[in-house]
């Protein structure tokens, strides 16, 4: 067998010419440029931050404002002390980043004081009772009724025109420990003291009463007419400290009716 061989035509690799072509100088060039761009931009704008301290250190870089220090308690201005308050109590984060409002003080940065306690002079017994708007100005005696009548809270003062204190009882004035109760007669035909209790008192009436140690301004709650009958059973009876109760007859029914007059010390009067 014969072999055929068939020579081919090569042609010697062609080398790429090392020289740059016009496209190739934009290209490069404007790289160049691009990045002496940036250096002179950098350089301007991070000088501040990122030049050498004093000691020849590095300087830390400065973000935009401070980061918030956890440690430290956040301010804020009082025109926004409403809205973070709001905010505080709604999202539970924000009661770590966002302190509430202090509670104001009061001048001074003290806190609020209490109201002053009400001053009376000391308990004494009663020496007179005037009540202008009932025309009274009367005197008044002590009376210690008998047990029994006590009990059943049936007592008949001495049969004058002047004002009994019942002395089993209550003592106005401060560490008293009873209402204070002050008795006496109304008169047919005559312009007694206590005849005025069942036409001219009123609540809200002022009147006093001086003791050995003071005077004691009270002020009318109530003006009540009982039965004879029922009074003794009435709410005037009730332990209640520094008040105090005038009682009387009723002028109309003198024989069947009872008039009191109940009223409450002034604080400070």
């Amino acid at each position: 067998m014969v072999c055929h061989v068939r020579y081919r035509h090569r042609h010697p690799a062609r080398i790429r010419s090392l020289v740059l072509n016009t496209r190739d100088l934009l290209v490069l060039a404007f790289c160049v440029a691009g990045i002496l761009g940036a250096w002179l931009a950098y350089g301007v704008t991070g000088s501040g931050n990122h030049g050498a301290t004093a000691a020849g250190e590095p300087a830390a870089i400065v973000l935009s404002g401070r980061l918030p220090d956890p440690l430290a308690q956040a301010t804020m201005p009082a025109a926004g002390a409403q809205a973070a308050e709001s905010v505080a109590k709604t999202d539970p984060v924000a009661l770590h980043a966002v302190p509430l409002p202090a509670e104001p003080l009061a001048a001074g940065g003290a806190a609020p004081a209490a109201p002053p306690a009400p001053s009376y002079p000391a308990a004494a017994a009663p020496q007179r009772i005037i009540y202008p708007a009932a025309g009274m100005d009367v005197v008044v005696h002590p009376l210690e009724p008998e047990s029994v009548d006590a009990a059943s809270h049936s007592i008949v003062p001495p049969e004058t025109m002047d004002g009994y204190w019942l002395a089993n009882l209550g003592t106005p004035g401060a560490g008293s420990v009873n209402t204070s109760y002050v008795i006496g007669h109304s008169w047919e035909g005559l312009d007694a003291p206590f005849n005025h209790l069942s036409s001219a008192a009123a609540a809200g009436d002022e009147l006093t009463v001086a003791t050995s140690t003071g005077a004691i301004t009270y002020r009318v709650d109530s003006v009540t007419t009982y039965t004879k009958a029922t009074l003794k059973d009435s709410p005037i009876w009730a332990v209640v400290p520094n008040r105090l109760v005038l009682i009387s007859c009723y002028t109309e029914d003198p024989w069947g009716k009872n008039v009191a007059v109940v009223a409450s010390p002034l604080p400070g009067r």
